[in-house]
């Protein structure tokens, strides 16, 4: 199938509808402003009381009478405009796929690079899924949820998913006689980029902790065991103009002579000249401790490379320990081409890993100065001032609980290598295309202003916006199909909610097979008590979901081509219902459950203890405890910050509408969990098996939205081993 480029089949239309939508834009634009300038936010209502005859109250008196002057005279020009934009919704296109080449950074840290997916590994590989609500409604829309400013909020959003999702996944390795080869993928790790990995890749060359091999031209390490970081007379590591043997086990790749090795000069390897065996023989040795050249070498010794030491020597400062981590990070991204707000607030530092320059002698200096101690914690988008937290986990904060069987946590960043992201509420047609612009430095694929608007097909009402949704990928989109819900109520009703379909491709396999996962979007029915209209649109996504898998695997009539290998089968977004709640049931025991697993579920009505809620109540949105990452992902490990900060089932003695904080009522599970990512095993591939590695709930849109974000990362093994 077809993907759409354009929203629409012509130029010409394209150009009417632009020409239309310059006729209606200063009247949405001047009604939006004057609606906002009548509905504070909680953060404008305090800076009001403390200054009644502050500057803000005063342009609020002078620019909304200004605002209905001009509401009124762009009124004619918007009617216009509106008579000539709404017949041609009848022929636009359900959605906007949109391309960007990845630059030789986002192939290093992608699978995918410009040519299509890579190779199907044959041992499987593990993908991650991210779902988030970022309430990106017109401005005077969004502040009824507490937000405001939708443009910079869009902006600064699609910031914080790339910076989080391009840290390198930092894995370590321990090597002991019981326990071999053990990778842990940090979900908390932290710094600028890394070249894609899994858990299921193979454990890299013991000499070297960097992707690819060494430079002679670049810098010298800063990780010697002989000397601390800046030293420049290191034995083992010359400057970039040094050269060692072919014949020295230090420089096995270099050409050059005997005499330029830094270690043994003019061959005399005990000579009182070699900077490693100064007089008096190797006693002083920085390489060995006494003692060590008189029994057998160690095998991964980079002086001594013959011997049959069976395991490290504790005295060697090259194997201080059978621990091995392994970072990556790509170079610098290019200079950010707009100015962003960052995660700060006025008066604080100043800092983004948006920047891409922070290096690892930024983390050495931070620890090594005491990551607890100096000035607060002010951002995530500082490096230098992110907690140890994310890279030594405190106890408690990544545990597997019970028989899981897989880590799940409190994440104050998004996923390192986030491979699909799934938003919802991206409504504004601005905010969109300044989302899209961010995202796209990370994902090649987003398909992105999905929806209908006007009349057309089963939306027999009037949709003056679209779905909200927005699907990220870096992995090739195939075919996408987007069905709208025709049961909408009340103010649902002027949205056009629906699902959206995608197929990406994640390889080929050695057959030429392609090797495909299926991808499910979707924004419920959000109205309190529509338990049916929900149940009805549950029963639509399972309906259409076989159908859009049915069509997209037939062939074209004429061709013969193989059958694609799926390897998985995922839905993300906002459901609109909980687990806990009993207004929920007919939701909790619908036979989705059964055809799709949810990770945080036990059975209806019951989640398991450490699943989370992920509704914020607005009205905490801007307090020093829940306003950055950080601070937010402390809230929620607290129980009772949760019950300050989330949002619970209504009880019968209390309004659903009313805020919760400060009560002292008893309170059912971890919060409303309305933001799901289910995963179903049937039609997978015959021996091939899903296992979830991670889940996440992450706070890295702290005071950008009132939702908490879902992370998950599923491993696709299909039995078979390396070759």
């Amino acid at each position: 199938m077809v993907l759409h480029t354009s929203p629409y089949p012509s130029a010409c239309l394209h150009f009417l509808d632009g020409l239309s939508w310059s006729l209606v834009f200063p009247c949405y634009w001047l009604l939006d402003r004057l609606l906002a300038s009548c509905v504070a936010t909680s953060l404008e209502k305090h800076r009001r009381s403390q200054d009644p005859c502050s500057f803000l109250t005063l342009c609020v008196l002078i620019t909304a009478p200004l605002y209905l002057l001009l509401l009124f005279a762009s009124l004619p020009f918007a009617l216009l405009g509106f008579l000539l934009w709404a017949p041609l919704q009848a022929i636009r296109q359900p959605y906007l796929y949109t391309y960007r080449r990845p630059d030789k950074h986002q192939v290093e840290q992608g699978g995918a690079g410009p040519g299509g997916a890579a190779e199907w590994r044959p041992q499987g590989r593990s993908f991650c899924f991210c779902s988030a609500n970022v309430c990106l409604l017109p401005d005077s829309l969004a502040r009824f949820n507490n937000l405001s400013d939708t443009q910079r909020r869009a902006r600064e959003v699609g910031k914080r998913i790339r910076n989080g999702a391009s840290r390198p996944q930092i894995k370590i390795y321990i090597d002991s006689p019981t326990n071999t080869s053990i990778s842990a993928a940090s979900f908390s790790s932290l710094a600028t980029g890394f070249r894609r990995t899994s858990s299921l890749d193979q454990r890299p060359d013991q000499t070297h902790t960097t992707n690819g091999p060494a430079d002679p031209e670049a810098e010298p390490l800063t990780e010697c065991p002989i000397h601390i970081s800046g030293a420049t007379d290191c034995p083992v590591h010359p400057s970039s103009g040094d050269q060692g043997s072919s014949d020295c086990p230090l420089h096995q790749d270099g050409a050059n002579s005997t005499p330029d090795c830094p270690l043994h000069s003019a061959g005399a390897n005990h000579s009182s000249d070699c900077p490693a065996h100064t007089t008096g023989g190797h006693h002083d040795c920085p390489m060995h401790s006494p003692g060590a050249h008189s029994s057998p070498g160690h095998h991964d010794c980079p002086t001594h490379g013959e011997g049959a030491q069976p395991k490290p020597s504790s005295d060697c400062p090259l194997h201080t320990s059978g621990v091995q981590i392994s970072i990556s990070a790509p170079e610098p991204d290019p200079q950010e081409e707009e100015a962003g707000t960052g995660n700060h607030r006025p008066g604080e530092a100043a800092g983004d890993i948006g920047s891409m320059t922070a290096s690892r002698e930024s983390l050495t200096r931070y620890h090594g100065a005491g990551g607890d101690g100096g000035g607060g914690i002010s951002s995530n988008n500082t490096l230098s001032h992110v907690p140890r937290t994310s890279v030594f986990k405190r106890p408690g904060r990544k545990r597997r609980h019970g028989d899981d069987g897989f880590d799940h946590e409190i994440s104050a960043f998004f996923p390192a290598n986030l491979d699909f992201l799934a938003l919802q509420e991206v409504f504004d047609h601005g905010a969109t295309t300044r989302l899209r612009r961010q995202l796209h430095r990370y994902f090649p694929y987003v398909l992105s202003d999905v929806g209908q608007y006007g009349w057309k097909g089963c939306c027999s009402r009037f949709k003056f916006i679209n779905s909200g949704l927005l699907l990220a990928s870096r992995y090739p989109i195939l075919d996408a199909q987007y069905e709208c819900y025709p049961n909408g109520r009340g103010e649902d009703a002027l949205a056009a909610k629906g699902v959206l379909f995608a197929k990406v491709q994640v390889g080929t396999s050695h057959q030429e097979q392609r090797v495909v996962g299926y991808l499910t979007c979707t924004h419920l029915h959000s109205i309190e008590g529509d338990s049916s209209v929900r149940g009805e649109q549950l029963d639509l996504v399972l309906q259409w979901g076989a159908e859009f898998r049915k069509s997209s695997s037939q062939s074209p009539k004429g061709e013969k081509v193989l059958e694609d290998l799926v390897a998985f089968d995922v839905m993300l977004g906002d459901l609109n219902f909980d687990n806990c709640s009993s207004e929920d049931k007919l939701e909790q025991q619908h036979p989705l459950f059964a055809q799709y697993k949810d990770p945080c579920r036990l059975g209806p009505g019951e989640d398991k203890p450490w699943a989370l809620g992920t509704l914020l109540d607005p009205s905490g949105l801007y307090d020093d405890e829940a306003s950055s990452p950080e601070s937010l992902q402390k809230v929620m490990e607290n129980e009772e910050g949760r019950k300050e900060y989330l949002v619970f089932p209504p009880s019968k003695s209390q309004c659903p509408g009313s805020s919760q904080k400060g009560r002292k009522i008893p309170l059912k599970g971890n919060g409303r969990r309305i933001d799901y990512i289910l995963y179903s095993d049937e039609g997978l591939q015959q021996d091939w098996k899903l296992d979830i590695e991670e889940f996440s709930f992450v706070t890295q849109l702290a005071g950008l939205t009132d939702h908490l974000s879902v992370a998950m990362r599923l491993a696709v093994s299909t039995g078979e081993e390396e070759p």
